[in-house]
């Protein structure tokens, strides 16, 4: 019976060392928080909603949303249902569009440590804040015909320097 002891003892040690070891090292974000983080940048940005802002909507300072939208800090749920609100998506919509390779703890892990070990980090172009803005001024055209005049002269300017 001593024997039966120990040997549940170990195991018990044997499983907290494993997930121990499968933990990330402190300082690295976790790359579902940095894509959760980025969907709400996302989202501020496309509504012209600055830091401050959505900070105020949902009682936290803009140093705090800097440390959500770069992954730094966790959203607990019941922030993220706040934010939704006050973003006006669906708590899913965080999770829209997440890389298949990070679905997996053994991906996470891989993707953390990865990321960790790149010196430059090249973010999503659809994500950056002059592609948001010019997107969102684009919108505001209310001519539908010089809308598209627009969008034909952009791709006509990109297939021009694309040829030279």
């Amino acid at each position: 019976m001593n024997n039966k002891i120990t040997t549940a003892k170990s195991g018990a040690r044997a499983t907290r060392r494993n997930f121990k070891e499968k933990r990330l090292p402190p300082g690295v974000a976790n790359p579902i928080d940095v894509h959760v983080g980025s969907r709400v940048r996302l989202r501020r940005t496309l509504l012209g909603m600055s830091q401050e802002k959505l900070g105020e909507a949902v009682n936290l300072t803009f140093q705090q949303i800097q440390k959500y939208e770069r992954g730094a800090n966790r959203i607990g749920a019941s922030r993220m249902f706040e934010l939704s609100r006050v973003l006006d998506v669906p708590v899913s919509f965080f999770f829209d569009d997440m890389p298949d390779d990070i679905k997996t703890p053994e991906g996470v892990r891989a993707r953390a440590l990865e990321e960790h070990e790149q010196s430059t980090y090249e973010p999503d172009p659809l994500a950056r804040r002059e592609t948001l803005e010019l997107v969102r001024a684009y919108y505001k055209i209310l001519d539908p015909k010089v809308r598209k005049r627009l969008f034909e002269l952009t791709k006509s300017l990109s297939g021009a320097l694309v040829e030279e």
